[in-house]
């Protein structure tokens, strides 16, 4: 992604760009603002979290989400991939992501240009391209007929067009299988 892409995401501008799975419509996890302007944009359920894209484990520490031996020992195996891990986060701070859910969903992306991208802009949330209910964006076309001008940018590139795989992961390691896509995972560590 270029600097220019990187900047309107640093500055709080909100856009859409290809994923490592399907067209997102991304804005900074860390600023409460953007969250909701997606929310409102998405038409999305006020109560329901995005999936938040990072580039690291240590990306986990800036929601305050604390990995056990066996959560790290998962992750570290598993990412990146296209693997969405709901993890607990029960810091009243990131209420305005977790809905009240006491949960985050991360995805750390196995695409190096995207990574690389999360490197300077930090986590960003990335639900898919499309109003809630209907069908997620299989292009720049499909996606500006959702949003128009109310994105500030759109990034043309080519997606693997299936959602992620979602698993929530508890202390001990046990994986409890949400949404199986094209990756399987084993629900035994």
């Amino acid at each position: 992604m270029n600097s220019s892409i990187i900047n309107r995401l640093n500055s709080g501008k909100i856009g859409v760009i290809p994923t490592d799975t399907i067209y997102g419509i991304v804005g900074s996890a860390l600023n409460p603002v953007v969250v909701e302007k997606i929310y409102q944009l998405r038409r999305r359920a006020v109560d329901k979290p995005m999936i938040i894209l990072i580039s690291s484990l240590d990306d986990l520490e800036k929601f305050d989400v604390k990995l056990t031996d066996k959560q790290k020992e998962f992750l570290q195996k598993n990412w990146p991939n296209p693997l969405s891990v709901i993890l607990p986060c029960k810091c009243e701070k990131f209420k305005y992501l977790h809905r009240g859910t006491n949960s985050l969903a991360f995805r750390m992306p196995k695409d190096k240009k995207l990574l690389e991208m999360l490197r300077q802009t930090g986590p960003l949330v990335a639900p898919s391209a499309n109003f809630e209910g209907e069908k997620p964006a299989e292009t720049v076309e499909e996606a500006k007929k959702y949003f128009a001008d109310q994105a500030a940018f759109y990034v043309k590139g080519k997606i693997k067009s299936k959602p992620s795989t979602i698993i929530k992961l508890d202390e001990e390691g046990k994986v409890d299988i949400l949404r199986e896509s094209r990756l399987r995972i084993s629900s035994h560590i």
